[in-house]
């Protein structure tokens, strides 16, 4: 083959995977809004060189843009090629492309191949990458599902980790989302990812599960904080047979408390988010549930928040969104030690 090969996504996702390093040649900007997974940023162009040559295009001109742009390519190309990949054997074999697959991703595959390292370059970009997954998310691959449902505080996450942590087959959306998904859910410190990397981060776990083995999702609700589970895998989710973890109100509010650290420790952050549940409770149960956050009363304001928001809503939904629910597979937790949720994750393993 000759190098630098320029192949399809089509061709290249039977050998995603046996590629050494996969290089996202965009600038930074466009590399944290969505990127293959796996994928390292080696800019041709950071942002501000980026716009700068874009500018010159618009306004003078190709001819100008490119006598500015060919030494910034260089220099960063130059750069990239002696901190990143100075030391990587003749065998080497990297993935390259950039936004539609033309000069920057072309620019790097052709300084590599000539170096004589065997580069492939990806035809029409991060845009073909794109259109794939956007496809693929639409028609999902035959999954055995296992939804865990449970009401909240029931363990169902805790579960799931602990399942993935044997070998288990887990889709964790609300760890691909950074959100506990509930109005307390979001995470200190932990941005939610964008739309297309929670999309980009799905499809590459679908793509690697075994069809003919179990994998255990959460009963989700169809958005995680403000991202949106796609409609064709919630569909599949919602069709699938279903585990009704069940845990006592006591033990509950302990994991609660335990999970939701965070907010014992600044009851001003919970109190922001319980405004937004006024216009379901009214300003004076939210007052009084304030106040009691305030005060310390977090294991009472815990119970209340289960008894009369989440449980009801659990209940609401859960019969009407999962319809293999009626029938699920009870599963009891005496405890929230590590204990009994490895032997809970080990009894649906061995299932």
């Amino acid at each position: 083959m000759k190098y630098p090969a320029v192949l399809s996504f089509a061709d290249i996702l039977p050998a995603l995977d046996a590629f050494d390093t996969i290089i996202d040649a965009r600038s930074e900007s466009e590399y944290a809004l969505d990127r293959i997974p796996g994928a390292i940023n080696a800019p041709v162009l950071d942002d501000a060189q980026r716009i700068r040559v874009g500018t010159l295009y618009k306004q003078t001109g190709p001819f100008e843009a490119k006598r500015v742009g060919a030494p910034l390519v260089a220099a960063n190309i130059a750069r990239h090629i002696e901190t990143l990949w100075a030391d990587k054997p003749r065998e080497w074999k990297p993935l390259v492309y950039c936004w539609r697959g033309g000069n920057r991703s072309g620019s790097m595959a052709h300084i590599l191949a000539k170096i004589g390292w065997p580069v492939v370059q990806l035809d029409g970009g991060y845009k073909a990458y794109r259109a794939h997954v956007a496809g693929s998310l639409e028609n999902p691959p035959e999954l055995d599902f296992r939804v865990v449902c449970g009401t909240t505080g029931s363990g169902k996450s805790r579960l799931l980790e602990t399942l993935d942590g044997i070998g288990a087959q887990v889709l964790d959306l609300e760890k691909l989302a950074a959100h506990r998904g509930s109005v307390l859910g979001h995470l200190p410190n932990e941005p939610q990812p964008t739309q297309k990397w929670f999309e980009s981060q799905i499809w590459d776990l679908l793509r690697r599960f075994d069809p003919a083995r179990p994998v255990f999702v959460e009963s989700e609700s169809k958005k995680v904080g403000n991202l949106r589970v796609p409609e064709a895998v919630m569909a599949r989710m919602r069709a699938s047979p279903c585990i009704a973890l069940s845990l006592s109100r006591e033990n509950r509010v302990r994991l609660l408390m335990e999970d939701y650290e965070h907010f014992c420790a600044d009851p001003s952050a919970l109190n922001g988010q319980l405004d937004h549940l006024v216009q379901l409770h009214g300003r004076d149960t939210i007052t009084a549930w304030q106040e009691m956050a305030n005060s310390g009363a977090m294991p009472e304001l815990v119970d209340q928040l289960l008894v009369q928001h989440y449980d009801p809503a659990y209940l609401r939904s859960i019969d009407r969104n999962f319809v293999q629910y009626p029938k699920a597979q009870l599963l009891e937790l005496g405890d929230i030690s590590k204990g009994d949720f490895e032997a809970a994750a080990r009894k649906l393993h061995a299932a």
